[in-house]
Parts: structure tokens; C-alpha cells; sequence
């Protein structure tokens, strides 16, 4: 397991540095997929770059910009990472630095070793079950300078220093979201609404600067498994909506059903 997240790391950061080359130049390669999402040349080289790190495990791939595997031959893995070379590309073009590069470790269907970079703010994020969840800020000063993160270690609820907080979407924002923020205001007075793009939105609930991220709205598989693994291994939970049981991966819907992330003893959901 170590050696695993140890390549996906490295793929994430060379990734991340071709990334930011692109990121600083004026031509990001804008094309549109057939769903009408963004496409940049970015997306297309994190893409090749992670690949060429993750082929040495000789574990199968499944990643955004490689979708098109059948079920048929899915169903068959008990073990594959899924990868999102940008989550957020959205953001990436409205340079608003909020965009993340998702590698996950999945076996019988639950994450058990994540990756998230930030690339823009030289962020790291990394996990997996048997050594927990971690965070670097500097990563020009290497990872043994990497803290672990408890979603138990920030303000308890109603400490008085911050009311009880939510995470949502930048782009993405459903009208069930809004609706179930109201319900959270009638159960614990004040709620503050923080609104981040891409998979930070389960990082920082996973770090306690969130409560809850509710996403009553689209989200694919490489979009939240590796920051479900960071909230697994960090004390959250990540629970389908509809089942209250946890996200599962390399379903034959690769579409996410409605899901919460919740802080460790912070139950948010309304009566």
C-alpha cells in the first residue's frame, strides 16, 4: 500500500507542475465534450501524465478522460484506481485557482487510498487505510512536513466561535441544496455557507473547517472517490442520500447518486 499511494502521489504532483505551465500561459486548448463540459489540453496532459505513473502498478485505470471502458470488463476489478486529472475545470478556466487533481485506490468498491493536489495553492492531501489522512501545505518543502488531519480536531458545534458551516458547490448549487440548508438553519440556528469548487469542498470537511457538504446535484465517480478516501481515513462519513450507507465505486452507473459528508459526531442531518 505504500508503494501505491506513494506513485500516485508522484503522478499527482508531476501532473500538477504541467498543469500549472498551462495554467500560466494564455491557451488553455478550450474544447467541449458531448455533455457541453469544458476540455483543455491541461486535462488531456494530467491525464497522460498519471497514466504513465499508474500503468507501472498494473492495476486497471478508470478516469474521466478514459471512460469509455465497458461494465462488462469493469466488473471485474476488485481493485483500480479512478482518476480525475482536473476536478474542476470549470475553475481552472476562470483561474480562480480551485481545482483539484483526484487519484483514488479502490478495492470491493470502497476507497482505501486517496490523492488530492491543489495545484494553484501548493496543496497536498493524502491517504489511505493503514497510515490515515494527511495534509501538506509547502510541498516545495517535501512531504515530511505533512500534518495529519481529524475532522474531530476542529471547533465543536456551537463553541461560539463559528456557527455550524456548510460547503457547497461554486458552480453547481441545486435548489434541494438551498432547501436543505434552511432545514439546518431551524435545527441549529446560525448556518454559514462556504462555497469551493471541486473536490476541496470534502477536503475541508475532512480538516473540520466544514461540517457538512450536502450534493443534491450531478457528480461522476472520479469526482469524489479519492476525497472520499481523505474523509474516510479522517473520520467523515460519505452516505448515499437515498440508502444512508456509504458511496460505493465502480458501479455500473458510473453517476453518483445524491450523497452528505458529515464531521465526526456532527449530525447534521435534519429530523
Amino acid at each position: 500500500m505504500e508503494k501505491l499511494l506513494a506513485t500516485a502521489i508522484d503522478a499527482a504532483i508531476d501532473a500538477g507542475i504541467r498543469i500549472m505551465e498551462i495554467y500560466e500561459t494564455d491557451d488553455f486548448g478550450v474544447d467541449f465534450k458531448s455533455d457541453n463540459s469544458p476540455l483543455t489540453k491541461a486535462d488531456i496532459s494530467s491525464h497522460n501524465i498519471i497514466m504513465e505513473y499508474l500503468k507501472t502498478t498494473d492495476i486497471p485505470v478508470l478516469s474521466e478522460e478514459g471512460k469509455s471502458i465497458p461494465y462488462e470488463e469493469r466488473a471485474a476489478w476488485n481493485r483500480l484506481w479512478i482518476v480525475d486529472p482536473i476536478d474542476g475545470t470549470k475553475e481552472f478556466i476562470k483561474r480562480n485557482g480551485e481545482f483539484t487533481v483526484n487519484i483514488a485506490l479502490i478495492e470491493n468498491q470502497k476507497p482505501i487510498a486517496g490523492v488530492v493536489l491543489v495545484p494553484a495553492l501548493g496543496e497536498l492531501y493524502f491517504s489511505s487505510t493503514e497510515i490515515g489522512a494527511f495534509k501538506t501545505t509547502n510541498l516545495d518543502k517535501g512531504l515530511s512536513v505533512s500534518d495529519r488531519i481529524s475532522s474531530s480536531n476542529k471547533l465543536p458545534i456551537n463553541s461560539g466561535d463559528r456557527p455550524f458551516t456548510v460547503v457547497a458547490s461554486r458552480s453547481h448549487l441545486s435548489g434541494e441544496t438551498s432547501a436543505y440548508i434552511k432545514e439546518l438553519e431551524s435545527k441549529h440556528g446560525e448556518v454559514a455557507t462556504l462555497s469551493k469548487g471541486s473536490s476541496l469542498k470534502l477536503c475541508m470537511v475532512a480538516e473540520g473547517s466544514a461540517d457538512a457538504y450536502p450534493r443534491f446535484a450531478p457528480t461522476m465517480e472520479w469526482d469524489t472517490a479519492a476525497g472520499q478516501a481523505i474523509c474516510n481515513h479522517s473520520e467523515c462519513t460519505v452516505i448515499n442520500w437515498e440508502t444512508k450507507r456509504p458511496l460505493l465505486y465502480n458501479r455500473e452507473e458510473l453517476l453518483n447518486p445524491w450523497f452528505l459528508v458529515e464531521r465526526a459526531s456532527r449530525a447534521s442531518a435534519p429530523a
